[in-house]
């Protein structure tokens, strides 16, 4: 079989599990594709939104739509870490000799969304860190390791201040993605509205399961990037520093510090996984502009003459792809 048939029948598999997907999300097609194509990558979301616009319900659809096991946990200022990795506690054989026993926390799933994260104190949220780089989690002196594949989705919603902690950068930057999940227009409060106050539907069926997931993984990474095409990626991630020479005038005026080295492997990532979801053996131009945003809006401070005139990161990528040519030269 070529790689291309392979790629032909991922994509309808992918498909599939968009379709899933949107029998219960209503719009948010931009957030739908950013999940898929995270999973698809290997990394984890960041989900951010007021409340109500469904992000809870689109990382509940997703586990419904995939043969994987999934929890879920509330972030409130009083959680602890050992209540998302476990403890150690105390058990009794039959011969009665008391023991130390390992309970996992809900941390040792597939899934995992971490709900309404940037509620939880630091020191909870760093226990996530460990589990999202590392894949495992260390108890005493214990290492444990966490089943693959394994995803965490995190919600926050940006206008809450009382009883928030914000996330800071090293763990954001563990974040393959941001999301910024949009208002609905007419339309789709609508269609939403007619759902939500009707019969209850069916929740969709599972399309895909542990071990096919992972070989779609592999294929992800088999996509090709040809060298103009990657230096044009890398040159744009240069690009968010100040300090480098090819930075445009946004970004001297604009950002204090720029994306890490994750960014601009998450810029290579993310476009391979769309391509792959649309069936292409290589990644392209338009694949690089339309991960950069996604992949680089958390990992660039602002500065404080931004934060005073209301400059977004999402403005300053803008600028950056109209500023910085395709190939080197232009």
């Amino acid at each position: 079989m070529s790689q291309q048939t392979d790629i032909d029948t991922a994509s309808a598999r992918i498909q599939q599990l968009r379709e899933g997907i949107e029998q219960q999300i209503v719009g948010h097609h931009d957030i739908i594709d950013g999940v898929l194509a995270a999973l698809l990558a290997g990394g984890h979301v960041l989900l951010e939104g007021v409340p109500g616009l469904g992000k809870t319900l689109l990382v509940k659809t997703l586990g419904h739509c995939m043969d994987l096991q999934f929890s879920r946990v509330q972030f409130t200022p009083d959680l602890m870490p050992a209540d998302i990795i476990g403890t150690q506690m105390v058990a009794q054989d039959e011969h009665g000799q008391r023991h130390f026993r390992f309970q996992q926390g809900p941390v040792f799933t597939q899934l995992l969304l971490a709900d309404e994260v940037n509620r939880g104190t630091p020191k909870t949220q760093s226990a996530l860190l460990e589990a999202m780089e590392e894949h495992h989690v260390s108890v005493g002196n214990e290492v444990h390791t966490l089943q693959q594949p394994f995803m965490v989705l995190a919600t926050q919603n940006p206008i809450e201040m009382e009883g928030t902690y914000p996330l800071p950068e090293a763990q954001l930057d563990r974040f393959m993605l941001k999301l910024v999940a949009r208002f609905p227009d007419i339309a789709d409060l609508s269609v939403i509205v007619e759902r939500a106050t009707g019969a209850a539907a069916e929740p969709p069926a599972a399309v895909l399961d542990a071990d096919t997931l992972m070989q779609l993984r592999q294929l992800t990474r088999s996509i090709v990037v040809a060298d103009h095409v990657k230096d044009y990626a890398l040159r744009l991630v240069t690009a968010t520093h100040p300090e480098s020479a090819d930075a445009p005038e946004v970004t001297r005026r604009y950002v204090r510090h720029g994306a890490s080295p994750r960014g601009a492997l998450s810029v290579i990532l993310m476009a391979k996984a769309r391509a792959l979801m649309e069936g292409r053996l290589n990644i392209s131009f338009d694949d690089i502009k339309a991960s950069c945003h996604s992949t680089l809006r958390h990992r660039i401070v602002p500065s404080f003459e931004a934060e005073a005139e209301g400059i977004t990161p999402d403005a300053v990528i803008d600028a950056i792809v109209e500023a910085i040519p395709l190939t080197q030269g232009d």
